[in-house]
């Protein structure tokens, strides 16, 4: 484990704690009613899930930054993240989020839908361009159709669940929701950890990375898998969080030598910090209701977004 994740992995272990105490009621262990059952029913698993919505997000941006390098690139615009939405909007749709495995399990299937269509526009060649706009005409099209899916939404019920959701939270998640995204995000970093070797070579240029023996074609194939499942899980239990795999590899890059396998650990312990720092802050914002997280971020990732676009006008900026 290098220096920078040593360092992430002791913020993690001072910050998970502390959020288990943050909310709008703080909690001491010592004098507040029932607070054993508050911290394992509601506080715990409402941190697990943000460490590990992060822990995905940002070690799938750095996996796509460094397959596409492209400093600016998001996990976003593989499609994936529009597909799961879309599928889990579906289940509002035809009414079937009563039931604790359909919106998850519609969500999940949306991500596989949307990889399976990439794979099929861009798994022949396996080239950068194609693979990037395939990834943007699938996320917009996903996107039209959940526009598509709110305008004629049966109620107003269903409309006002569907927009809700799509902002991103962590409120009233449970054990179950742990379940379902952590096997699912551990083995999504595990693919892309395997990957990292082959992203190193590309880093050299296509024609260099194939003479060092990689198979482009098939490391394609471990990004998508690999990207699908901590995206896709990620949005099946919290909807849309965007920006951790934007803007936590740019804050680690400086701490390691830049290579794409020497970044996915500390980009996804600083997405699990900075997701479960985020969750913890909504908490305890004085506000009538609970900001949603997906807002929140989309508040911080949004300036970071124009920060980096102004570093690379004035050519700061390298991959």
């Amino acid at each position: 484990m290098t220096r920078a994740s040593l360092i992430l992995a002791a913020l993690l272990a001072i910050a998970f704690p502390l959020s288990m105490l943050a909310g709008r009621v703080w909690i001491d262990p010592a004098t507040t009613p029932n607070a054993a059952i508050i911290l394992a029913e509601l506080r715990l698993p409402r941190g697990l899930l943000a460490m590990t919505i992060g822990a995905g997000l940002g070690a799938a941006g750095a996996a796509m930054q460094g397959y596409l390098r492209n400093p600016l690139a998001d996990p976003g615009l593989f499609g994936i993240a529009p597909g799961a939405a879309l599928g889990a909007v579906a289940s509002f749709w035809l009414g079937y989020q009563a039931s604790w495995w359909a919106l998850p399990s519609m969500a999940l299937a949306g991500a596989g839908s949307a990889m399976a269509l990439l794979a099929l526009i861009a798994g022949r060649t396996g080239g950068i361009a194609l693979f990037t706009l395939a990834g943007l005409m699938i996320a917009s099209l996903a996107g039209a159709l959940t526009s598509l899916a709110i305008s004629l939404a049966p109620n107003a019920f269903a409309m006002s669940e569907i927009v809700t959701w799509l902002m991103g939270a962590l409120t009233d998640r449970s054990w179950s929701d742990v379940y379902l995204a952590a096997p699912l995000t551990l083995a999504g970093i595990v693919i892309l950890a395997l990957a990292g070797r082959d992203l190193d070579a590309l880093t050299l240029g296509d024609a260099a990375a194939r003479s060092l023996g990689v198979d482009t074609q098939r490391l394609l194939w471990w990004l998508i898998a690999g990207i699908g499942l901590t995206v896709g899980s990620g949005v099946a239990v919290a909807g849309i969080i965007g920006f951790v795999g934007l803007i936590v590899p740019h804050l680690v890059r400086p701490l390691t030598d830049r290579r794409p396998s020497s970044l996915l650990l500390p980009s996804a312990l600083a997405g699990a910090l900075l997701v479960l720092v985020a969750d913890s802050v909504v908490r305890v914002l004085p506000l009538v209701t609970e900001l949603r997280l997906g807002i929140a971020l989309s508040l911080i990732g949004a300036p970071f977004f124009l920060w980096l676009l102004l570093r690379m006008r004035r050519g700061e900026l390298i991959g």
